[in-house]
């Protein structure tokens, strides 16, 4: 009892660590189950025993015998399923090439590559190198994005390696499973008539039991037959009788059937698709909490110390760089990336949890079955995985400014609320250049402004996934433009530190906007107009109008004549570098003007004349 409440007590203080320390949760955990495991049993324990003991002799401590193996499979079963869940074929349609190339022409680099390098440098067998090699082809997101989510990139570039590692996931583990299947089907022999039946086996029981499933559920969940208090209950049981079902019938066809099952609910008319994504990504935290730590405490010492060699070195080096940027570069030629962005991005290839849980899981049946060279399976994976992410997380942001794709000023704008008014300046930002992100809970906003060919997303502005969202790291500003003054002042303070670094901003309330003393600091635009100010304003003069403007003088006489008119409400000053700067309702006045800078306002046009004489 002891022991499974200190490895969930561990696991979660792991992640709390991991968060507060911006750093991928998969490096404490793993160090964790090291220490509570092997190294206990080496240094710190009176006894020799691990304080953690998953399996001890084949039949004792928490997992005896074959529970392990099962724990594990169940377990990565539903954390690939969470994973399919979050693959959109709109959003790999605009990713473009570079990341299909990846996750294809890459990923046959990386398994020949990785493989050829085993073979001669371990002298384990074909069949074993390869083995391996499929297991190091995955780049999970559950890694890369801690370690992208803190360094302001250029949109394409973050997004290029987020989608790799979500899309990657199954295709990793599917290759793994293949190999894994034709070893063990008739050991050395392994490209038979026998194996490529089973090959075929797994292909078809997975896709067809992963599809079957998902559209009976999802008829059930859209049919309402299912209350919703049940829903994400009778959801993980569906995953666990789809995993068990596929094995029976295929062996090693689960994780096939659960991926497949994943990307069919993500990509249907499933109507509590959002909350079942939160169920899962809890459980998927926790799960991954549990399995590091069992993982890890189950390596022994005599498996750690087949890896002190100087092969271990040579091949962890030729895979991070020889491999890695092998398969960026050919997956990238003729992109649009620049040198310096492919070389940052075959510089972060951080392995996860598919690839260590899997690699338990495999190298311990391997070795049950006796195949020769089957105990270098687990060690050397976790190797590429412990050291590819202590690498990558201490020194991805030094890499990306030494090689210059480390944006100095964060210049894109977070617009909350995706209203007309939001619109409006969202699509002229955006045609000037900026980059521009719209949030809201109203589906008809979101849709609208991507009509717009806007980036908006759908979300709650409570929830914490958009703290996560790692295509916002090159966020500087922070506009909130909502109708509720509440929600306003509360993105304000939750999302300033992190998307405001350059100003936060907000709509003035009526109350301050009757009571000049009131004026707050972040006021957005203008002190005499709110939100149905603008709103009104915007249905009257639906377009945003530039003005020259020449000196300071010039520019001040033009923010007295739009505080007396109601008829125009100043936006931004943008300036000869082309640079936008927000007007605050607090603080009109600017350093910024220039011979060729321009007033940006809402309203009615004027011109220069009109200006003069009303000077």
């Amino acid at each position: 009892m002891l022991e499974l409440a200190g490895i969930i007590i561990l696991g979660i203080l792991a992640q709390w660590v991991a968060w507060k320390l911006k750093i991928p949760a998969i490096l404490p955990l793993i160090l964790i189950g090291l220490l509570v495991g092997p190294i206990a049993a080496e240094f710190l324990s009176e006894d020799g025993e691990k304080w953690i003991e998953p399996v001890w002799n084949g039949e004792k401590g928490l997992f005896p015998g074959e529970s392990l193996y099962y724990f594990v499979s169940l377990a990565i079963s539903i954390i690939l399923f969470e994973g399919g869940l979050t693959l959109k074929r709109s959003e790999v349609k605009n990713v473009g090439p570079v990341i299909t190339k990846l996750i294809t022409l890459g990923s046959a680099v990386t398994f020949f590559g990785a493989g050829i390098i085993a073979h001669f440098i371990f002298n384990l067998s074909w069949d074993l190198s390869f083995l391996f090699s499929g297991l190091i082809i995955v780049t999970g997101p559950t890694v890369i994005t801690p370690i992208l989510r803190n360094i302001p990139l250029k949109k394409d570039v973050s997004a290029v390696l987020k989608w790799e590692g979500i899309l990657i996931d199954p295709i990793g583990a599917l290759v793994a499973v293949l190999v894994f299947e034709f070893i063990s089907v008739e050991g050395d022999s392994g490209f038979t008539k026998t194996a490529l039946l089973e090959f075929g086996k797994i292909i078809l029981f997975g896709t067809t039991f992963g599809f079957t499933f998902a559209h009976a559920l999802a008829f059930a969940i859209n049919k309402k037959l299912i209350p919703h208090y049940l829903l994400n209950v009778v959801s993980l049981s569906t995953v666990l009788l789809v995993f068990v079902e596929s094995e029976i019938f295929a062996h090693e066809s689960g994780l096939l059937a659960v991926v497949v099952m994943g990307m069919v609910l993500g990509n249907g008319k499933l109507e509590n698709l959002k909350e079942l994504l939160y169920f899962k990504e809890s459980l998927s935290v926790l799960l991954i909490s549990i399995l590091f730590i069992l993982l890890a405490a189950n390596i022994n010492i005599e498996d750690m110390m087949l890896l002190y060699t100087w092969k271990t070195a040579v091949i962890f080096l030729l895979v991070v760089f020889v491999v890695r940027p092998l398969a960026v570069f050919i997956s990238t030629a003729g992109s649009k990336l620049s040198l310096n962005e492919k070389l940052f991005v075959s510089w972060v290839g951080p392995r996860g949890i598919v690839a260590a849980g899997i690699a338990s899981l495999f190298g311990s049946k391997l070795i049950k079955q006796g195949v020769e060279g089957a105990e270098y399976i687990t060690p050397l994976v976790f190797m590429i995985v412990l050291g590819t992410v202590l690498l990558n997380a201490t020194t991805a942001r030094l890499f990306a400014k030494l090689v210059g794709v480390f944006l100095k000023k964060s210049n894109g704008i977070l617009i909350v609320g995706a209203s007309k008014v939001s619109r409006l300046l969202g699509h002229y930002l955006e045609s000037n250049g900026r980059h521009v992100v719209l949030i809201d809970s109203n589906q008809s906003n979101i849709a609208k402004a991507k009509e717009l060919g806007l980036e908006a997303l759908s979300t709650n502005i409570y929830s914490e996934t958009l703290t996560d969202n790692i295509e916002l790291n090159d966020i500087g500003y922070l506009m909130a433009m909502t109708g509720n003054s509440d929600i306003n002042k509360y993105a304000i303070n939750k999302f300033s530190k992190q998307f405001g670094e350059n100003g936060s901003f907000r709509l003035v309330t009526v109350d301050e906007m009757n009571n000049p003393e009131d004026n707050p600091k972040e006021g957005l635009f203008s002190h005499t107009d709110d939100y149905n100010r603008l709103t009104e304003l915007t249905r009257k003069f639906p377009s945003i109008q530039e003005i020259k403007v020449s000196d300071k003088e010039h520019y001040k006489s033009l923010i007295e004549i739009t505080n007396k008119d109601k008829d125009i409400i100043p936006l931004f000053l943008k300036d000869d570098q082309d640079e936008f700067h927000i007007i605050s309702s607090y603080n009109t006045e600017t350093d910024e003007v220039g011979e060729n800078s321009l007033l940006v306002y809402l309203g009615k046009p004027f011109d220069i004349e009109e200006v003069a004489n009303e000077d």
